[in-house]
């Protein structure tokens, strides 16, 4: 039997309206990561080319060969002529050269080079087509679903595609995965070659303007139009956001400053209960108490709202009781489902209170009578 009970928590019951965020990307996906909160989602599953947007799975799978030993950011590797003829944003990296790991990510996420990615890519598999295909394994791995990799920079190709809540998923790894090199995403610019001193700056046009920015990666090709993989920090929180299919660099600026600040202005986490907090008392079969107490295994914070007035946050709470002793300590029994308008539930684990043992000889012959009445009241059954 399922059991639906009102939460206790006085605190979550808040008006809290919320107002959806009206972008003009064609496609976007904003999260709250210090809740996991997903605040916008718009053709967030549809996979669109990500342009220079999925160098980020190069830069992860050069990371990820950093930390077990593969590569060291020391090591200096030969440039191709297959990486020396790239166009677009370049590092203007010369056939035969030899460039430190080091140098070639800066020169990925600073100076968006494509030539630099393919060197990565052959040092790592060989060729870049093959770097291509490990791409694409490694992304479903990572649970990209919507990712297929074409070549090891997005230049344009057909079948090269990611979804916009590939790549925010791809940016939390980044950041979660590697500290110690996520600082690079912030740098505002990288000078490789005297001779191209103009080539410099990052192309991001957040890590200026003092709001917490400090990454990822720009994107922009005719077929993509101009995107962006952004995160930002305030204070304890941070927000990733990914937007694509904006007509100029300057709509792209605007809408990214728009989102981060609407992101921050519009939604705060508020600490709703602490770890303890009794929430309900559930029923017990044969055990030496009746009912035990339902309570929240940790704190429970809630990324709510600022404004007030309107719809408010609700809270069930469901366990399937009731619960016969044995009963430990800290079990899990049940959860409690919190709804807001506009945004996911969330659900909140509920563990027990207090042990519960099993009741003596007189709580078993009580229970065994009062099932034998029970049948007894229920009368004689008839089959058909």
């Amino acid at each position: 039997m399922t059991r639906l009970a009102a939460a206790c928590l006085s605190l979550i019951l808040l008006s809290l309206p919320v107002y959806a965020f009206e972008t003009k990307a064609t496609a976007a996906y904003v999260i709250d990561q210090t809740t996991g909160t997903v605040l916008l989602a718009k053709n967030a599953d549809e996979p669109l080319p990500p342009a220079s947007m999925s160098k980020l799975m190069t830069l992860y799978m050069t990371f990820e060969a950093l930390q077990n030993g593969r590569l060291t950011l020391d090591e200096k590797l030969p440039v191709s002529a297959d990486a020396a003829r790239y166009g677009g944003s370049t590092m203007f990296l010369q056939q035969g050269e030899r460039v430190s790991v080091e140098d070639l990510l800066r020169g990925i996420i600073v100076l968006s080079g494509n030539d630099a990615c393919v060197v990565l890519a052959e040092a790592l598999s060989g060729t870049e087509a093959k770097f291509a295909r490990d791409m694409t394994m490694r992304a479903q791995q990572l649970g990209m679903t919507n990712s297929t990799f074409m070549n090891s920079n997005g230049w344009p190709k057909p079948g090269h595609r990611m979804s916009m809540r590939d790549l925010g998923l791809l940016a939390n790894r980044l950041i979660t995965d590697f500290p110690q090199f996520y600082p690079m995403f912030a740098e505002k610019e990288f000078l490789f070659d005297e001779k191209e001193a103009a080539n410099r700056y990052n192309r991001n046009p957040l890590l200026t303007l003092g709001i917490g920015a400090d990454g990822l990666k720009t994107g922009h090709t005719s077929e993509a139009g101009y995107g962006l993989v952004g995160s930002a920090k305030q204070g304890n929180r941070r927000v990733i956001f990914v937007i694509s299919g904006l007509d100029t660099a300057e709509s792209r600026a605007q809408e990214s400053e728009a989102i981060v600040n609407w992101a921050f202005r519009q939604f705060s986490e508020r600490t709703l209960g602490t770890a303890g907090t009794q929430i309900t008392q559930a029923p017990v079969a044969l055990g030496n108490a009746q009912t035990v107490g339902l309570e929240l295994a940790e704190d429970f914070t809630l990324l709510t709202p600022f404004t007030t007035g309107g719809e408010g946050v609700s809270a069930q709470v469901v366990y399937k009781g009731p619960f016969r002793a044995p009963i430990e300590k800290g079990a899990q029994l049940g959860e409690m489902i919190v709804t807001r308008e506009g945004l996911p539930e969330v659900r909140v684990p509920l563990v027990a209170s207090d042990a519960v043992a099993p009741g003596g000889f007189m709580v078993r012959i009580t229970a065994a009578a009062l099932h034998l009445l029970e049948r007894l009241n229920a009368g004689p059954q008839s089959a058909t």
